[in-house]
């Protein structure tokens, strides 16, 4: 048998490992026994956007990630991917998070929201994001899913902010282009129309 390593041969074996370690989670699950001193689960469920979905996590992996590349909710963008800039933001328990900064393995018990789950059933925009478009508050775009999910929090714990309220309550979310006024005219107009 030759033993070069291939481009084929490389993927066959990235995917037999992946295999093997998600059989034997399940093994362990399945069978009730206790798992081997130090490991750690890796099929977890957690409730995102009010659906509990089963997912399988690295024990290093963040909520940014497993929302993005395991979840396919690619509304939370990874900006910095070090607590920054708050492109990542998501709402856990109605409070503002950084998704890139919090393990997903933490967030087991944890009610997750991403600016998917804010539109309602019948299609209409959530009052936060219905605002952004009338003031026409974004520019680019890139950092905005992060404003809507921090300005949500916001008038949650807050519905009727002072500007300077709202704008401490923005405070760790970068616009790159600058829009800080049109998202501050944005959640004012959010907490009028209630």
């Amino acid at each position: 048998m030759n033993s070069k390593l291939t481009r084929r041969r490389f993927i066959k074996g990235v995917i037999a490992s992946g295999a093997a370690a998600t059989s034997t989670t399940i093994w362990y699950a399945a069978n009730g026994a206790d798992r081997p001193a130090g490991s750690v689960e890796r099929l977890i469920q957690i409730n995102v956007n009010g659906q509990v979905r089963s997912v399988d996590v690295a024990p290093q992996e963040t909520l940014a990630s497993t929302l993005r590349y395991k979840l396919g909710l690619t509304g939370t963008k990874l900006g910095c991917n070090r607590g920054e800039c708050g492109a990542c933001t998501v709402l856990v328990d109605s409070v503002p998070t950084y998704a890139c900064s919090v393990l997903t393995h933490s967030m087991k018990n944890g009610l997750i929201e991403t600016v998917e789950g804010l539109e309602s059933p019948n299609g209409d925009l959530h009052p936060v994001q219905q605002a952004f478009v009338d003031q026409l508050s974004p520019q680019c775009g890139y950092c905005t899913p992060g404003q809507i999910m921090a300005a949500v929090g916001l008038l949650r714990a807050n519905p009727n902010p002072t500007r300077e309220q709202a704008r401490q309550g923005l405070a760790g979310n970068i616009c790159r282009c600058g829009s800080y006024d049109s998202y501050l005219d944005g959640v004012m107009r959010a907490a009028q129309i209630g």
